[in-house]
């Protein structure tokens, strides 16, 4: 499929975006080798998470969907999960395929992880190093997937310093300590999004997080918890930016997850002179959620801290749509990781920004990105769900229409972004591809 945008001035209003991708993964795993029903309330039913879920029920998990939203999780406690009939199939995450190895490793039985063509060339050595180190074993492809995770070893805690700031890595290492003799000490070298702490605690976990550092006991047991997702910040972080580019315009988007480890989206859009405000909700669960009442700027250039990526990292798509549509010029710098998500993120991103007059100078690990007007045009998507999205918003300012092709995968992580943006007032359809010739 692709995108058709128009610009067209935002009407604004109140919009809810789908829940978070990155709780919902957690949520489920964690449900799942808990002992007794955990609800899971605001759930993503985006088609990564969807792989997750389908993986945990061939292996012997019984989750009910009540609602679209709403699921129940019976769990079968840290050593009940049972061996698949087939490969567990991951799609394009990356989430669930290094989180699984983690979770995995622990298992009395051999599983193997498969993806699309995308996630089999992201890298996975550095969830194997560690996990290997605590006695796991696990083949792959030179380090690519698909991985085979070998059952029946025995795991002992680490002391690992991880080389590169990793939600996801640290979460691997995390899940397989619930199953390894002794603690666990991990040391970040910046600080990551830490959703797996938060839920582990309110799974019932022991562990010690202070000064960059995690300490975490070994052999633990969880007990079932209810979980509210709160809506995805980086989901939210597209209609943010509509809304600060178009004229006249107010968006308060609801209850979406202020977790101050990842809220370096927020923080950056400020710093570029964007009128955001965070209204604090009340919230039972482990999470922060706030309202974000965001109105028109006008934005100008930055150069941004590095030791804001971390905090962003999901977001720096949006953010270069930002910094094209400033005035004057933007340096990203340190952000080198970008160059093996989805697509290489650097890459992808400046090449659908010159294909609509911008001028951006890439680096290894960065690129500057001068200020300019959108001049509209058909740009490539490359397969990555938040490129697609970010050139989108860019099409809502442009001087004519944007076309963004290959915009499927948008619903892995986004279910419904069409609909909110017009929600919002922008003119965007969706068109199937032509055919190849």
């Amino acid at each position: 499929m692709q995108y058709i945008v128009k610009p067209a001035p935002l009407r604004g209003g109140c919009i809810a975006v789908p829940g978070d991708k990155s709780i919902s993964h957690r949520a489920l795993m964690l449900g799942a080798i808990a002992e007794g029903d955990s609800l899971v309330t605001g759930f993503l039913p985006g088609e990564d998470c969807k792989a997750t879920l389908a993986a945990l029920r061939s292996m012997g998990v019984s989750i009910e969907e009540l609602d679209g939203t709403t699921l129940r999780i019976s769990g079968v406690g840290i050593h009940g999960l049972q061996p698949p009939a087939a490969p567990l199939n991951m799609g394009n995450s990356g989430t669930a395929m290094r989180l699984f190895s983690g979770l995995l490793c622990g298992q009395a039985f051999a599983t193997t992880l498969t993806g699309d063509a995308s996630l089999s060339g992201r890298p996975m050595a550095r969830v194997i190093d560690p996990l290997c180190r605590m006695g796991a074993s696990i083949d792959s492809n030179n380090g690519l997937p698909p991985l085979t995770i070998h059952g029946g070893r025995k795991l002992s805690g680490i002391v690992y310093s991880l080389p590169v700031a990793s939600a996801q890595v640290k979460s691997a290492i995390l899940l397989a300590s619930l199953y390894a003799e002794g603690h666990s000490n991990l040391v970040e070298p910046a600080t990551s999004r830490d959703h797996t702490e938060r839920m582990l605690q309110c799974f019932g976990a022991k562990l010690e997080t202070a000064d960059g550092e995690i300490r975490i006991p070994g052999k633990q047991v969880l007990q079932a918890a209810d979980v509210d997702v709160p809506a995805d910040l980086s989901s939210a972080a597209f209609i943010m930016l509509a809304a600060l580019l178009a004229p006249e315009c107010e968006v308060v988007l609801r209850r979406v997850g202020v977790n101050p480890t990842r809220s370096g989206i927020i923080e950056i859009l400020r710093q570029m002179g964007a009128a955001i405000e965070i209204e604090l909700c009340p919230s039972n669960g482990p999470e922060p959620v706030a309202d974000i009442r965001v109105r028109s700027s006008a934005l100008h250039g930055v150069d941004v801290d590095p030791s804001l990526v971390s905090l962003a990292i999901d977001e720096f798509p949006v953010l270069f749509v930002a910094a094209a549509a400033a005035k004057g010029r933007t340096r990203f710098t340190g952000i080198g990781e970008l160059r093996v998500k989805e697509s290489d993120r650097i890459s992808t991103m400046a090449e659908g920004l010159r294909r609509l007059g911008i001028q951006v100078q890439e680096t290894e690990d960065g690129a500057s990105v001068f200020g300019g007007a959108f001049t509209g045009g058909t740009v490539a998507s490359h397969g990555d769900h938040r490129v697609a999205m970010s050139l989108a918003i860019a099409g809502t300012v442009a001087a004519s229409p944007v076309t963004v092709l290959d915009t499927d995968a948008v619903d892995t992580s986004f279910p419904g972004f069409v609909a909110c943006l017009r929600a919002a007032g922008a003119d965007i359809s969706i068109a199937q591809a032509p055919p190849t010739p």
